[in-house]
């Protein structure tokens, strides 16, 4: 029976990148669960597993408008160094983890910092990506 939006799926995956590096795998794991359909995966991913069946495998591309967007400058910020542990270690390319006003945690890359400041990069760190996935469902309800 084909997949359709609502149903709760399991696949196993593996995210790369076009180079062929891998970046995610449930290899070894247990398998994703999700609602086909409902948002709880990237568009592109959400998309593609409509109408697949237990047992089917595909590999599939997802721009970065179906995954985790465009980068955005907008998304570059400066932290007062004082607002930090004082005992962080910080080294460029370190990624840290906030919490927004209300409690919801979100990470940043550290791209450069001064004696007084830190310059963050919010974006998600697979935004402006194309990624590959090669997908197979191995269950649904």
């Amino acid at each position: 029976m084909a997949i359709k939006k609502g149903d709760k799926v399991k696949i196993h995956y593996t995210g790369k990148f076009k180079n062929g590096d891998v970046f995610d795998s449930s290899e070894g794991k247990a398998p994703l669960e999700f609602e086909a359909g409902k948002g709880m995966v990237i568009k592109g991913l959400d998309e593609e597993i409509i109408d697949m069946k237990i047992g089917d495998k595909k590999t599939i591309e997802v721009p970065p408008e179906k995954a985790y967007g465009q980068r955005q400058n907008n998304l570059l910020a400066e932290v007062p160094r004082d607002k930090l542990p004082k005992n962080l270690d910080i080294k460029k390319g370190m990624m840290l983890t906030f919490q927004n006003e209300k409690g919801v945690p979100f990470t940043a890359k550290i791209v450069d910092f001064d004696d007084n400041s830190l310059k963050l990069d919010l974006n998600h760190p697979l935004a402006g990506k194309t990624l590959v996935f090669d997908i197979e469902v191995v269950g649904k309800k």
